[in-house]
């Protein structure tokens, strides 16, 4: 599950996150996927959802390092998940440097990534969670390429399947989406990832809704798999619990095959 929490913000009014972890609870609750990645979540409010969660740990560092302000948070189930190893880096042109930031991005962007091996089957796979920049267009096509270059090192050394999961701030149509898809090259790279999307039989429609709901429109949360991943199923969960959205983006799930 990837799932943009939208942060805390008072102006939101009966949609601020006190009124809404309960829900975003009960959403998560209702899948219990092995692996969730959330965006826009803050510490504290990571913290807060944390016991409510109790069968799950999660990883992820401040995108000004430590935890300060957004985290693109891993939280995984402790039970079936052995943590293997873990990191981070930032979008940017010195992606190992905590908190830089390039080409007119609006914050210092991240992606997380974690090994995990999964107990009952000892199949592992690394796991990465992202949230690309909301203004500029250019951060978003090179903050993709520097995902893929993480990513293809990863896959170079270890050799194991691949999920990416995020808030893209991207349609399908846009660059870093037809880069991730393969559809595109970008500087000369040339991706293989899977879009879950394909397992949908029907247009895949809106993802971010501003808590109004609805789904005419176009998608800007995803899942992209590696080709030794088969995907079983995608869900775009546009429900509403006690009448109220828990975000303001719904979460999109995949069930995978290792």
């Amino acid at each position: 599950m990837t799932f943009n929490l939208r942060y805390n913000n008072p102006g939101d009014g009966p949609n601020s996150w006190p009124h809404r972890i309960d829900r975003v609870m009960e959403t998560i609750r209702a899948y219990q996927p092995l692996v969730l990645g959330t965006q826009e979540g803050y510490f504290d409010m990571l913290q807060e959802l944390h016991p409510k969660l109790d069968e799950y740990d999660w990883i992820g560092e401040g995108r000004f390092g430590a935890h300060e302000n957004e985290h693109c948070a891993i939280f995984y189930k402790k039970v079936d998940l052995d943590l293997q190893q873990y990191g981070q880096f930032w979008l940017s042109e010195s992606p190992e440097e905590v908190a830089s930031i390039s080409w007119n991005s609006g914050f210092p962007r991240v992606c997380t990534w974690a090994e995990f091996e999964h107990r009952e089957s000892r199949k592992r796979f690394i796991v990465y969670n992202t949230h690309l920049d909301h203004q500029s267009q250019q951060a978003r096509d090179l903050g993709s390429k520097v995902i893929w270059k993480y990513i293809a090192a990863h896959r170079m050394e270890y050799s194991l399947p691949i999920i990416l999961m995020g808030d893209f701030n991207s349609r399908p149509t846009d660059l870093p989406i037809r880069f991730l898809r393969g559809e595109s090259e970008l500087q000369g790279l040339q991706t293989w990832l899977k879009d879950t999307y394909a397992a949908l039989s029907g247009p895949i429609g809106l993802t971010a809704h501003d808590f109004k709901g609805g789904e005419v429109g176009e998608p800007i949360d995803y899942i992209f798999v590696s080709p030794d991943v088969e995907v079983l199923e995608a869900v775009v969960d546009r429900r509403q619990i006690d009448g109220v959205y828990p975000s303001d983006h719904y979460p999109v799930v995949a069930q995978l095959q290792l």
